[in-house]
């Protein structure tokens, strides 16, 4: 490090505090930001592996979210889009649904979906419409249930909420049960009813590439992993001290809460498998949602269908989704994917490469009802906390609390 003493020490350089850093080094407050790893993006991060770009989980950005459109140069990711809508497994077959408001040339696909009946497609619109009709703000003021208490509540059917909305909230909140706060799934839906979900063209990484880059030289130190918090900055496990005059700790919720001895918010962990096939196994840009439940897999996306740099040219790259419980042993997640796989693409799925399995123990902080964003920065003198766990467990949610973290610090530097 080029120094042991500055004004504001963050600790992890995912996306809130790489946020917060932008906002305190722009305003002219030195700023130096230890990460643990080898490099930026904390969850957030983009690997090439014999020419694919994998993104360490499927990950996406939705275009709705407003704090990207502060924070980031939008038009230099190059962001590729998914179609609206999912492909649902169900009954042997692939269907498709979309949402009507948005495609109405897809309505009757929808309507005679076997996915729920025609009075849940009627109720899928008028939730929508809700949903534009509302501001997040007043949306995240309604009481709080769980999100299958809440759909239940909307009269969806049983057989709705078990082919549609488990897997797609699998996905998406890591939340196969539909237990996670009924705030934050109306929030999600909400973008994803006016929105686009997307990917940069040159992997997620990309985000937090373009943040990092926006810093002064040398405000970033890689394989710093800080071990405690002190009286007067932090202490590194190596030995060395970096004297500060407020320290913001940016880590993951498990990582903060034991840095500053606070509740941990607990986890949603998901695997991810991860593959290579010479040709794609559907043409769409669509997400494809295991409508029958037969699992592992809840969800598979073929991301060379939406952006083909993620791949050398001619092939293809297949993403899936295990949310819940991490498997014991990767070996028997792959066999039990792949056998699921069978079932849905034929033989094909034979000559598909395995290019990796991720399991990740912390893919979101478990945020269920009672759920309130926008919680507490300022956790003592000098003391500063800040991530997607104090906030909405996403992009948007961490970017929105490295910002609010900063605004918050530079207010008592100078007072």
């Amino acid at each position: 490090m080029s120094a042991d003493r500055t004004d504001v020490c963050i600790v992890g350089a995912g996306l809130a505090g790489l946020a917060c850093a932008r906002f305190l080094t722009r305003s002219g407050i030195d700023t130096r930001v230890l990460e643990a790893s080898d490099g930026v993006g904390g969850r957030i991060r983009t690997d090439v592996v014999d020419g694919f770009r994998l993104d360490r989980g499927f990950q996406v950005l939705l275009t709705q979210y407003p704090e990207p459109h502060h924070q980031l140069r939008i038009d230099e990711l190059k962001l590729c889009r998914f179609e609206p809508g999912a492909l649902v497994r169900v009954g042997g077959r692939f269907h498709r649904v979309s949402d009507p408001l948005r495609r109405p040339g897809a309505i009757w696909d929808a309507l005679w979906a076997p996915v729920g009946t025609i009075a849940d497609k009627a109720r899928v619109a008028r939730l929508f419409l809700d949903l534009r009709r509302t501001t997040p703000r007043e949306l995240l003021r309604r009481p709080d249930r769980s999100t299958v208490d809440e759909l239940r509540a909307r009269g969806f059917s049983p057989r709705m909420i078990d082919a549609f909305w488990r897997p797609l909230f699998a996905g998406i909140q890591l939340d196969p049960d539909l237990e996670v706060s009924s705030r934050r799934f109306l929030l999600i839906l909400s973008m994803l009813a006016e929105g686009d979900v997307a990917l940069p063209a040159q992997g997620m990484g990309a985000i937090p590439t373009q943040m990092a880059g926006d810093l002064p030289d040398g405000t970033v130190t890689l394989g710093a992993r800080v071990a405690s918090i002190t009286d007067d900055g932090v202490a590194l496990v190596d030995g060395r001290r970096v004297t500060a005059r407020a320290v913001v700790v940016a880590t993951e919720g498990p990582a903060a809460a034991g840095l500053l001895k606070v509740r941990d918010p607990g986890s949603r962990p998901v695997s991810n498998v991860q593959f290579a096939a010479d040709e794609a196994p559907i043409p769409d840009r669509l997400v494809i949602l295991d409508g029958e439940r037969r699992g592992p897999a809840s969800n598979l996306a073929v991301i060379t269908n939406v952006a083909p740099g993620y791949a050398p040219p001619g092939r293809a790259l297949i993403s899936v989704e295990v949310p819940g419980p991490l498997a014991p042993d990767d070996d028997e997640l792959l066999e039990a994917v792949q056998a699921q796989l069978r079932d849905w693409f034929g033989g094909a799925v034979e000559s598909w490469t395995h290019l990796r399995t991720l399991r990740i123990a912390h893919g979101h902080p478990d945020q269920r009802p009672g759920f309130s964003p926008k919680q507490a920065i300022r956790l003592g003198e000098h003391r500063y906390v800040c991530g997607d766990h104090r906030d909405t467990a996403s992009i948007q949610g961490a970017l929105y609390s490295g910002r609010r973290a900063a605004s918050v610090v530079l207010a008592d530097l100078h007072r």
